[in-house]
């Protein structure tokens, strides 16, 4: 989730398939300089948060990064969207670039991966999310001008700092290597990240804007950051409420108190119950066809009998 997050610069590709890279030298009042400098305490305030901190290290539950895709499919739906609405007005179409930045499809494809098929029917929108959607489409409708904070919070941060954190997840939460589970941080149609950032900001410094609205910009980009770490915060209070069972599909968490290989639950896991397990015996007896279809019975006849009951 955390993508606003400036990294090391990575190297450098042939770049003829982009324009405008070259050009006047960077001034104090190019909202490129502006927004670097104007968030620059809101940017080392989000790094900062536990979320942050804990996922930079590998410290990343599965079930949390599920809930952080989550909020950044609604996110990015909604910024997106906004987009589109907004891509032949003056004050944002230079900055519209769907084949090359837009993720919506990317972040599907993660939900699919983590959820299934029926993905969009198992998600919803938190709080925190929804209160950053709700002010994205304010501004789209409103304020377009201001989309331009928006964007540039998200993508130049998914350029950067979430190629970092793309391996961290990779890594941590043992994703194929085929890239399944982390399409949102994977640009196919973007050959070199740092010429192409180069690129969007030159394209930034080139709007039309006098000095307010550009402040303004400054001032929204700031709102962005302050979203994303309400939506960081919101999922470290969920990480610490989440228990071993949850992460794992309802396989309980040892308690750490005595030999692992003792426990029926954890031995039958793990393959290293004996015979005379009773525990491993049952759960043998259970997954028989013939027992299945008798405890199967048994259960519709239980509840027929409950129905009839309370009618």
């Amino acid at each position: 989730m955390p993508s606003a997050l400036e990294s090391p610069e990575g190297g450098e590709e042939d770049i003829s398939r982009y324009e405008e890279i070259e050009g006047d030298p960077v001034s104090p009042m190019d909202l490129s300089e502006l927004l670097k400098e104007g968030t620059k305490e809101s940017h080392d305030r989000a790094e900062n948060t536990q979320f942050v901190k804990d996922f930079l290290k590998g410290r990343i539950k599965r079930e949390l990064f599920k809930l952080a895709t989550v909020a950044l499919h609604f996110t990015y739906s909604a910024l997106e969207e906004e987009m589109d609405r907004n891509k032949d007005n003056p004050v944002f179409a230079p900055l519209y670039f769907p084949v090359e930045l837009h993720r919506r499809e990317a972040l599907a494809k993660d939900l699919k991966y983590f959820y299934g098929e029926d993905w969009k029917e198992k998600i919803q929108c938190s709080e925190a999310t929804q209160q950053y959607v709700d002010r994205i489409h304010h501004v789209g409708q409103h304020e377009p001008e201001l989309l331009v904070a928006h964007a540039y919070t998200r993508y130049m941060g998914d350029l950067s700092g979430g190629q970092v954190l793309k391996k961290v997840a990779q890594r941590a939460l043992k994703l194929p290597s085929t890239e399944e589970g982390i399409q949102f941080y994977v640009f196919d149609n973007i050959s070199n990240a740092q010429q192409f950032k180069q690129l969007y900001r030159a394209r930034m410094n080139a709007l039309d804007f006098d000095k307010n609205t550009k402040e303004r910009i400054v001032e929204e980009a700031n709102k962005a950051f302050r979203f994303n770490m309400q939506v960081f915060d919101e999922l470290d209070k969920i990480g610490r409420s989440l228990t071993e069972e949850a992460q794992d599909g309802g396989f309980p968490v040892h308690d750490g108190k005595g030999d692992i290989r003792k426990c029926p639950y954890y031995a039958d896991k793990l393959g290293t119950a004996g015979p005379g397990c009773p525990f491993h015996a049952a759960v043998g007896l259970a997954r028989q066809p013939l027992v299945q279809l008798v405890l199967a019975a048994c259960m519709a006849v239980a509840a027929g009998a409950a129905a009839w009951y309370i009618l």
